[in-house]
């Protein structure tokens, strides 16, 4: 709109208001202060680099804008932001840096807003409360361009550089990189406008913020210095026609998405859960089994090493036949990147790649994005970190490298390798259709049939790729099993969980209706175990709910065959590491992990001890969703840990491997291992559910009690003391004085965790953090045992056959003292 320039005069003041307008003006701001839009061909030069798309992109120089069409505007992107490159020791290429967001453009008269969208609080648009749940969900303003011309069709072209080389914190580089991007330094790398995106890259320069210290090294990581990074923003137009959610279900391993409804007929604001999937729907929907209109497509990195890609392939397509049990063919894919399409982007949100990232991280993940609004997903990238062919080879060789010569050589053949990479490949990309962990499952198998060589051709040695059930630990020669048969596979969990959330329920038109069919589904684990899924609330409780577990349905059994194995495991420690003219790093680590394998399967034992069976049920359910492990199970479990766990394990005193990795440190392996199995043994919310579990039972004398716990393992401990004559070795004195000091931390908590974590006590869900409650029994059971231990230890100390064991002895009860009467 015109504008009028100012008179100037021969006043300072009036002179300077007077510059300040002509500067406005030139920059397309009225004297005002609006914006004052341009005529188009002054804006857009003929120099512009132009493509169409959702909104046309103009490259000017250094200068990107934006042509936003009215039919764009008021439309819900959703916003993904990725890091391309980075520099060493910050991340990775290819990694998502902080949250999706759903994002709109808005006109406001001549400005356009870009705004971050929250579906946190829902109300259907015709309910009353819809325009209250609006306004307590104020969409926040990430940035505001002034409208610089308009194009055909009243398109609003803006000046969208600085919102990429400077960008808002909340689509910024994140906590990882620190300071503000330098804009003499950071620069606009490529832009892309696709019909149903617009992708974006830009090299961002960070100096470290004011007065921070520099690097103590030039190698330290990028985030303590000045870093460059290349980061890459998606746009997406989120689907015009919704898909409709289905909703979740606590029985059924899908991750899922909460809204708070306040447009329900309940009564109450109603949390509503939606599971995270794909839209898969048929070509043929009359038909059983139909190709999908569009199936899942996931694309191998080209960064992925040539041999290990027909691999790669192989553990997407896996999935293959758990689709078709959701009736459709060839539902999932794989595919390489178009060879001669110089606009392919591994960080383009339309694609889901297998990323390969160059790490010596030994993990591989896989996420997914998807609309929060119904749980669709739109894309995912799996990210295998190159080391994790190191977390499988050692995997493969402490679990089953008696079963397998090839496990024998280092490194491992190609096929063995591939084999393992398209296992981790196969898990990851459950993950990213949705699927949570299914630590369950290998619970859920007759502990016998883990070694069933028919079974497990069949059923595998857990229903589930999802179960962190590696190979099977518990295969001994004799059982004869194929080798092929002791990595996991797709299994019958995997199969069933796919049909739950991806199978079209013909007719119904609403989540609401889906629900009986779906019910009548998850019933189902009531008939079949291993279709049942972890409890969402057991805390941990369940000894067949956790990781790194085989046949854990008994895991005394299951962890007795291990240890069988792991025996057998040792003396080809040597022959599998050792090379001439190679140190002996190999032989070291291999060590270390046989003995972290050996206290890992332990610790399933250990967590018999104030366990409980849980099943998740609905009303309607025969049954109890929790029931205490009976008083013989967990006897039974604690005499095997004092028989394997807390008696010295000799297998691992081997000179042959001692004399090669270290000049000491022998005693404090074992004992490290040990006391990791010990704490288990002790974690504060075993203790708490012990004394729990005996003020409930209805006939006390089935209660496996704190005190018989504390009384057996103090007994299995040191039991040398009832000999005639005492002799401790060092490896034993080193677990004594840990249970000491364990059962210390029980009556004398460290001070800055005394206060209570909660209604629960002091303890997570894991491990043994945090105090115990101290108005609970358990400190007044500990100081009670220590008691009797120091009358026993005074006995025992005139029997000790050594003058080390003596000393021992009257060491323990100093350190009992100070426990009991800390000054």
């Amino acid at each position: 709109r015109p504008t009028t320039n100012a008179t100037p005069t021969n006043t300072p003041a009036q002179g300077a208001d007077s510059a300040r307008q002509q500067a406005q003006q030139g920059a397309g701001l009225a004297a005002t202060g609006e914006p004052t839009p341009r005529p188009y061909n002054r804006v857009v030069t003929p120099g512009a680099t132009s493509r169409p798309g959702l909104f046309k992109t103009h490259r000017i120089g250094s200068r990107v804008l934006f042509e936003i069409p009215r039919s764009a505007l008021n439309k819900e992107l959703l916003l993904v932001v990725r890091a391309a490159a980075v520099p060493v020791n910050a991340g990775y290429g290819g990694q998502q840096i902080g949250q999706r967001r759903v994002v709109r453009w808005e006109r406001r008269d001549n400005r356009v807003l870009l705004r971050s969208i929250s579906y946190a609080t829902v109300s259907d648009s015709a309910h009353p409360m819809a325009r209250a749940v609006k306004n307590s969900n104020y969409d926040m303003v990430l940035a505001a361009f002034n409208v610089d011309a308009y194009g055909p069709d009243s398109a609003a072209v803006i000046d969208v550089t600085r919102l990429y080389t400077n960008p808002p914190v909340e689509i910024g580089p994140g906590a990882q990189f620190r300071g503000t991007p330098d804009p003499t330094r950071s620069f606009i790398e490529r832009v892309l406008s696709f019909p149903e995106n617009v992708e974006v890259e830009a090299l961002l320069t960070l100096p470290p913020p004011p007065g921070a210290a520099p690097p103590a090294n030039p190698f330290q990581p990028a985030a303590t210095g000045t870093a460059s990074v290349v980061l890459h923003w998606s746009m997406v137009k989120l689907p015009e026609r919704p898909m409709m959610p289905r909703l979740a279900d606590k029985r059924i391993g899908f991750f899922s998405l909460s809204q708070l409804d306040y447009g329900r007929p309940e009564q109450r604001a109603q949390e509503r859960e939606y599971i995270v999937r794909w839209r898969l729907e048929k070509k043929n929907p009359g038909a059983a089994k139909s190709e999908p209109v569009k199936p899942i497509t996931y694309y191998v990195d080209p960064a992925t090493p040539t041999w290990l890609k027909p691999y790669v392939k192989k553990g997407i397509e896996a999935w293959q036949p758990a689709f078709e049990e959701a009736g459709f063919i060839r539902g999932i894919v794989a595919a390489d990147p178009p060879a001669n399409d110089p606009d392919w982007a591994a960080e383009d949100a339309r694609y889901s790649v297998v990323r390969w990232l160059p790490s010596t991280v030994e993990n591989a993940t896989g996420p997914n994005v998807n609309d929060p609004r119904t749980g669709e997903i739109l894309e995912s990238d799996i990210y295998m970190y190159h080391n994790i062919m190191t977390l499988q080879r050692w995997w493969y060789f402490t679990q089953v490298g008696h079963l397998d010569p090839r496990a024998r050589m280092w490194p491992f053949p190609d096929e063995l390798m591939g084999r393992l990479v398209e296992f981790v490949v196969a898990h990851e990309v459950g993950h990213t259709l949705g699927y949570q962990h299914d630590q369950k499952g290998s619970a859920t198998y007759p502990v016998d049939s883990v070694r069933s060589r028919t079974w497990v051709a069949k059923m595998g040695h857990s229903p589930s790729i999802m179960d962190y059930s590696r190979m099977n630990y518990t295969a001994q020669p004799s059982d004869n099993i194929a080798i092929e048969h002791l990595l996991p596979n797709i299994g019958p969990w995997d199969k069933y969980i796919t049909r739950w959330g991806y199978t079209p329920i013909p007719g119904a038109k609403t989540p609401d209706e889906e629900w009986a069919t779906l019910d009548k589904w998850s019933r189902e684990q009531d008939a079949t175990p291993w279709l049942r899924f972890n409890m969402s609330d057991s805390r941990g409780a369940d000894p067949g709910d956790h990781s790194e577990a085989v046949g854990d349905a008994d895991p005394v059994k299951a962890t007795g065959w291990g240890i069988q194995s792991i025996k057998q495991i040792v003396p080809l420690l040597v022959p599998a590491t050792v090379r001439d003219g190679q140190d002996y790093e190999d032989l070291n680590t291999g060590y270390g992990r046989v003995i972290n394998q050996w206290a890992t399967e332990l610790t399933h034992v250990a967590d018999v001890v104030g366990g409980a069976d849980a099943q998740e049920k609905y009303a309607g359910q025969n049954g109890p969703r929790y029931r205490p492990l009976s008083r013989a199970r967990q006897v039974e479990a604690v005499k095997f840990l004092n028989d394997n766990a807390f008696a010295t394990p000799r297998y691992f005193l081997v000179d042959d491997i001692l004399s090669r990795i270290e000049v000491e440190g022998a005693i404090r392996r074992i004992n490290a291992a040990q006391t990791r199995v010990l704490g288990s043994v002790l974690n504060d919310r075993k203790l708490e559910r012990l004394i729990e579990y005996e003020a409930l039972a209805t006939n006390k004398a089935d209660a496996y009690t704190l005190t018989n716990l504390a009384r057996d393992v103090r007994g299995g401990i040191f039991s040398e003391l009832s000999s005639g004559g005492v002799q401790i070795d060092p490896y034993r004195r080193e677990l004594q004085r840990s249970l000491i000091t364990l059962m210390g931390a029980k009556i004398n908590p460290p001070p800055a965790a005394a206060a209570p974590a909660g209604p629960g006590g002091g303890g997570g869900f894991g491990g043994n953090q945090g105090p115990a409650r101290l108005t609970s029994d358990v400190p007044a059971v500990f100081r009670a045992e220590l008691r009797s231990l120091d009358a026993d230890l005074r006995t025992a100390s005139g029997r000790a056959r050594d003058a080390v064991t003596r000393a021992h002895l009257e060491d323990a009860r100093d350190r009992i003292a100070k426990i009991l009467d800390p000054k």
